[in-house]
């Protein structure tokens, strides 16, 4: 996965190597915009020669933000190339001296995008060239934790930030025998093990990790939002919505517009598991009614139900075959593997990847060494200097996996003729829609074409496939917009210190329809139990992906003239909806959002109907299962 980078603070390559790296949605460093010409690279022994400065004039001109601009732009395309560079090094090479050598160049990137941000704010009042202020919007925007002009009190956000990624990266949980356990590890015993005792128990274990974390996210959210005020927002809430191409209060609604259409949808997949989950654990763990306790769904946050999938799978599911045996029966190598996705790509009219992508990459664990083996696609000189990062498995989710990644690096490199600052994805959400986009054309259908399965399963096969697809996607979206709204609270002043817990579980209640095991109260700090409170790291990117993918793959199955159910769609082979893809992919995020999402779907609206279209004999069987339960909470 890969997002634009928002560099923070200068600890964010070692926040990785913690035991959570494998909980990183992105190696922090991965997706940074680096540079078109390596040899504009900055010299990073020593400052940056220029640092930015506010204006010298008491009244600041249109020329001077030009300058600000081209300057902004040239000295962090010149940082951020070294900084993807080391992190490259740190990921694959994991030492001390590597370790040091990213922090650093992330350390450089971070004051300098830290001054930029702040000194643009002295041009709010000019009338600008719609490109010069949108690119002065970006570098506040890019900010997730400002700092206010204060030194002092920039020094303590730096510090709390790093010491809450320390509380985060070095939690455990060790039992009364003296075992401890990782974070991994209980994950793993929450995916796998049934024995209701110990999934609360290791669900308990895990969150001792966050109080200590309060006090701390109580002042940081205080400073960030002075350095917020500095920059012309109310708070720090309204920063991160301000980059959406509309008004931040807006945005906000346009996130619940969304949420209720997919909710028809959730309610009826609650209420089949809840059910299941009541035949397996009894009443007295599981009432027939209400919410769900979130100790048993396979996750540690209750987030995606994936794993409990045996729980609640219909009778005769088998699809008829099995990727991964298939995969295995075909000889395939991992850079086999790699080279059937390339070629979905240039199936549908992109060019191949380049020679480059193939000798830098990394395909495969090493055998002498440790590698960060988490799943990222990486652009290193913003030209065509792509790779991935993987420890591929030969198995059928690692298969969807690379399709995900390459969805990135073409992505990549469709906007890389864009200006640095527009060298991303239209808006938070697209970059990893697209990726999901494309791994949503992995069908029967596409296996077929391409010789891993001789038969396509009939329609009966479906609802399998669509219930363990929706216990993933579909049980995400409401908790990937209630982590985003319980800060929003938090940021504004409307969730006072005193109920961060208790506001917490009142959102996941009310949108997920789930409940603590046993009792929580004010002396908890639950939130501070997912990486993205303490890392700091906007969520409503994730509910928007959710949504995005979705819409992308419903237009592309149009414009392809696909009859067939929507979730039996693939464009693979279709130079027509390559072509349009491309169309959108290459505008970068020159143009507000709605202007990229019409270039593709020929509306400006983002629209969670296609959710509903794809699914829709899986919502058909859910409501025959739900005939006579009471469902909702």
């Amino acid at each position: 996965m890969t997002h634009r980078q928002n560099f923070v603070y200068s600890d964010l390559v070692t926040r990785c190597l913690k035991p959570v790296a494998a909980l990183c949605l992105i190696p922090l460093l991965a997706a940074c915009q680096p540079a078109s010409d390596s040899s504009s690279s900055a010299d990073m022994s020593t400052e940056p020669d220029s640092t930015p400065t506010m204006a010298s004039t008491a009244t600041p001109t249109a020329e001077q933000a030009d300058q600000f601009i081209n300057t902004a732009e040239k000295e962090l395309s010149a940082l951020a190339i070294d900084a993807t560079r080391a992190a490259w090094i740190q990921n694959n090479f994991i030492t001390y001296d590597s370790n040091q050598i990213a922090a650093r160049t992330a350390e450089l990137y971070t004051a300098t995008a830290v001054g930029f941000a702040s000194n643009a704010a002295q041009f709010n009042a000019l009338d600008l060239d719609d490109d010069v202020r949108r690119k002065l919007n970006k570098l506040k925007t890019s900010l997730t934790l400002p700092a206010p002009q204060d030194q002092a009190k920039t020094s303590e956000l730096a510090t709390i930030a790093s010491e809450l990624s320390s509380l985060y990266g070095q939690g455990e949980y060790c039992r009364d025998s003296g075992e401890c356990w990782s974070l991994g590890q209980m994950t793993e015993q929450l995916a796998n093990a049934r024995n209701a005792e110990l999934l609360e128990e290791i669900w308990v274990g895990w969150r001792g990790v966050s109080p200590p974390m309060r006090q701390q996210y109580q002042r940081m959210v205080e400073i960030a939002n002075e350095g917020a005020v500095d920059l012309g927002y109310n708070d720090v809430g309204e920063l991160w919505r301000s980059s959406y191409d509309m008004d931040p209060n807006e945005f906000a609604g346009e996130m619940d517009r969304l949420w209720g259409q997919v909710k028809p949808l959730y309610d009826a997949l609650h209420c089949h598991v809840r059910a299941g989950l009541n035949d397996h654990y009894g009443d007295e763990i599981v009432p027939a009614n209400g919410p769900i306790p979130a100790h048993l769904l396979g996750n540690m946050w209750a987030q995606s139900w994936g794993n409990i999938y045996p729980l609640v799978a219909p009778e005769d599911a088998d699809p008829g075959y099995d990727l991964t045996q298939q995969i295995l029966d075909s000889g395939m190598s991992e850079i086999d593997m790699v080279r059937s996705a390339e070629g979905f790509f240039t199936s549908l009219g992109f060019d191949a990847l380049p020679e480059t992508f193939w000798d830098r990459s990394l395909f495969v664990k090493p055998a002498d060494r440790d590698v960060v083996c988490h799943a990222s696609a990486w652009d290193v000189d913003q030209v065509d200097d792509l790779r991935i990062k993987m420890c591929i498995q030969k198995n059928g989710e690692d298969f969807s996996t690379i399709h995900h990644e390459l969805g990135h690096n073409f992505y990549q490199r469709a906007y890389n003729t864009q200006p640095f600052l527009f060298q991303e994805s239209a808006n938070d959400g697209f970059h990893e829609a697209i990726g999901d986009t494309i791994a949503l054309s992995v069908t029967p259908k596409y296996l077929k074409q391409i010789g891993l399965i001789e038969e396509i399963p009939d329609a009966s096969k479906d609802i399998g496939l669509l219930l363990n697809m929706a216990l993933e996607k579909i049980a995400f979206v409401p908790f990937g917009l209630m982590v985003d709204k319980w800060r929003w609270q938090v940021f504004s002043g409307e969730t006072a210190p005193g109920d961060y817990n208790a506001d917490w579980w009142a959102l996941r209640t009310q949108y997920q329809g789930i409940v603590p095991p046993v009792p929580r109260s004010e002396s908890d700090f639950d939130p501070g139990a997912k990486y993205h409170i303490p890392g700091n790291t906007p969520y409503s990117r994730y509910f928007l992906a959710h949504i995005l993918q979705f819409q992308f793959h419903k237009a592309l199955c149009e414009i392809a003239g696909n009859t067939e159910p929507l979730h039996r769609c693939s464009i693979y082979g279709n130079a027509e909806a390559g072509r349009r893809l491309n169309a959108m992919l290459e505008m970068g995020s020159s143009q507000p959002w709605p202007d990229a999402m019409e270039t593709l779907t020929g509306t400006r609206n983002m629209d969670a109907s296609a959710i509903m279209d794809y699914f829709a004999p899986l919502k058909t069987w859910l409501d025959e299962q739900n005939r006579g339960r009471e469902c909702g909470w």
